[in-house]
């Protein structure tokens, strides 16, 4: 049986509403972190971040910034030489979850605290500025995998961050934080559904068909759903677990899997067609 061929252009991830940016630091430096080796500058790169350089890279460039991972052979390989005391970062992008938390916040730090020029001296910005932009794609604090229960996110890793910033400066740093549930990423992947009906019909859409969103997480999933004023079903297959109580945000539908969720959304909307 053949399968539809999915494009690029109608996938949408945690981390794509960064296309929407890229065209603001195209030509300066940026940390991004996330993935392993370098996959996320790959990513970086094909959203039109052309200087994109990893927690790798400087670890390769200096070991002593945190002498706790020695770089792994293909970790060498794909990293790249960089001078990192006359690159100066203008901004941090966490993409996906880090791999390596301990050596990502204290490179993190150091890029803000210098203001993007690694090992120069600490300077405190004034409370006006943030002259290293912090970017999170994800807000999810947890979230599935094979294991039994559910696994910290890039939620967690922000707050790790955050709390060990505090101890050091005495304050949280201000961030942008993108991904479910946040208004951006809802208003982004309408955009995208816009130009796919466009790109189908041939003319902008009218009126914007109902969107479902099928999701696991009431936090993120149907929380997110729901203030786009979108129909929301949640599945009992990830992280939401009935025993610990009702959804904290109550979704239009409760199914026990994806496949029993498109079969309701489906058959409701033949249902108010027929109405």
């Amino acid at each position: 049986m053949a399968c539809a061929q999915l494009q690029i252009s109608q996938i949408v991830q945690a981390h794509t509403i960064l296309k929407s940016v890229a065209h603001k630091y195209a030509d300066k430096p940026v940390l991004v972190l996330g993935g392993r080796n370098d996959d996320v500058r790959k990513v970086a790169e094909g959203y039109g971040f052309k200087h994109a350089y990893t927690t790798l890279d400087v670890l390769a460039w200096k070991p002593e910034v945190w002498p706790y991972h020695d770089l792994l052979p293909e970790e060498r390989a794909t990293a790249k030489p960089v001078d990192f005391s006359r690159t100066p970062i203008s901004a941090i992008f966490v993409f996906h979850d880090p791999r390596n938390w301990s050596l990502d916040i204290q490179v993190m730090v150091d890029v803000i605290r210098s203001r993007g020029l690694i090992g120069e001296p600490y300077l405190d910005a004034p409370a006006d500025q943030q002259p290293v932009e912090l970017v999170f794609c994800n807000p999810d604090l947890l979230w599935k995998s094979d294991f039994s229960r559910s696994r910290l996110g890039q939620g967690a890793f922000r707050e790790a961050f955050q709390a060990v910033y505090q101890a050091v400066v005495g304050k949280t740093y201000p961030h942008v934080q993108y991904g479910k549930p946040t208004t951006e990423t809802y208003k982004f992947a309408e955009k995208v559904l816009r130009e796919q009906l466009e790109e189908l019909h041939g003319s902008p859409a009218e009126q914007m068909p109902p969107v479902y969103m099928v999701g696991d997480n009431p936090e993120s999933d149907i929380a997110g759903a729901n203030g786009a004023g979108w129909p929301s079903i949640l599945v009992r297959t990830g992280v939401y677990d009935p025993t610990q109580g009702p959804p904290t945000h109550t979704p239009t539908h409760t199914a026990e899997n994806v496949a029993e969720a498109v079969r309701w959304a489906i058959d409701r909307e033949v249902g108010r067609k027929a109405d």
